[in-house]
């Protein structure tokens, strides 16, 4: 008996190896192999662009980033910014208005709009982001977060040469930065993991989200689509509900470049973390019903991986083709794993993915219950 239930649990295993290889080869290989045209910037001098920050108490994060916004590199043949950027400011209780009042000056394509109320209703940034759009000038609009830099001087540049053949959409990477500990490198391992899957998806022509560091679409898409109607009552999804509902094969696209990427600061305790993750895995539920699936084949397998593995390795009459099985999927995971972290700057979590990669099971664990949680009503 326990000979059969041990046969069942190795079956179980070879199914569920076969499973996340399929995901590693048909899917987040695409990421892996992206061929990035290095040292040749596109030359788009005639679409404008309209940044949209959303800030709600963020007097330090926008004296240290925004100006490396208002410093990018893209301008007409008249060498004047080919861009605004627009900052909301919602509600805030520091100083977020005098920081924006004393950059104002200095740059002409800098502009401001001061929230005295909240909309009832609607939580999160949702109600301050629409405010963004309503009072930007351009129809190419490019969201990022007050506590987010850009890579490189070329990011919106990078980002307007992918609007071509219909392009509707471009799915940016959001990283966070490097700092010491090990829970950094859980939070960079989690963001890259995730990124892995959504920019994968998008070459693969299923685009399920986007995140709102870094993300840009057409301003018309977003009242085609009616905003945030649909997903409203929410206080997460402005990012990756509002790109589920209206992102196809057809107008999505993705920006993978190291100066394209935005960096934030990331978390420095295991609670405010756990917080942010469980706000921004709560919209999950609300995915179109093929996404949900997908995601969830691959989260159900990877969940089931090592378990299994251990408990097909007391079905002894065939324990070296268990063994067998867990290096083959172990050299395909790190190939790619070793092909997608360079593609996003991220080449120093490489010997790091294998015991974070072990302990996924845990992460699923803790935090598929935010699935079904209620989230807070906060955005920050």
């Amino acid at each position: 008996m326990n000979s059969l239930l041990f046969l069942i649990f190795w079956c179980a295993f070879v199914l569920v190896a076969c499973i996340q290889v399929f995901y590693y080869l048909y899917f987040f290989s695409r990421l892996a192999g992206y061929k990035v045209k290095e040292g040749n910037l596109p030359e788009n001098d005639s679409l404008p662009l309209s940044v949209i920050i959303c800030a709600k108490n963020e007097e330090r994060n926008l004296q240290r980033n925004l100006p490396k916004i208002l410093q990018q590199h893209y301008q007409n043949p008249e060498h004047q910014p080919q861009y605004e950027v627009v900052v909301v400011n919602d509600n805030s209780e520091d100083d977020t208005s005098a920081v924006l009042q004393y950059l104002g000056p200095g740059y002409p394509h800098f502009h401001f709009v001061e929230l005295q109320q909240s909309a009832k209703g609607i939580p999160g940034k949702k109600y301050p982001l629409t405010i963004g759009i309503k009072k930007s000038v351009y129809d190419t609009l490019v969201l990022t977060d007050a506590d987010c830099k850009p890579a490189g001087t070329h990011w919106l540049e990078l980002i307007a040469g992918k609007f071509n053949n219909g392009t509707e959409i471009v799915l940016g990477y959001g990283a966070y930065e490097t700092r010491p500990g090990l829970l950094n490198k859980v939070i960079r391992f989690e963001t890259f993991f995730s990124a892995m899957q959504y920019l994968s998806f998008a070459l693969a022509g299923i685009p399920y989200m986007g995140v709102g560091r870094n993300l840009a679409y057409k301003k018309e898409l977003f009242f085609r689509h009616k905003g945030f109607l649909s997903h409203a009552d929410l206080p997460s999804g402005d990012d990756d509900l509002f790109i589920n509902a209206a992102a196809n094969k057809k107008n999505t696209t993705v920006i993978i470049d190291p100066e394209a990427i935005t960096y934030s600061e990331p978390k420095t305790s295991w609670g405010a973390w756990f917080r942010q993750k469980t706000r921004h895995l709560s919209t999950g539920k609300h995915y179109k019903p093929v996404h949900k699936f997908l995601l969830g084949l691959f989260s159900a397998s990877q969940f089931l991986y090592y378990p299994l593995f251990i408990l097909a390795l007391f079905y002894r009459p065939i324990i070296y083709y268990t063994i067998g099985i867990f290096i083959l999927r172990w050299i395909i995971s790190g190939m790619i794993w070793s092909g997608a972290l360079k593609k996003l700057n991220e080449k120093n979590l490489f010997w790091y993915c294998i015991p974070l990669e072990m302990l996924m099971w845990l992460y699923y664990l803790i935090f598929t219950p935010a699935l079904m949680r209620k989230p807070k009503k906060s955005w920050n």
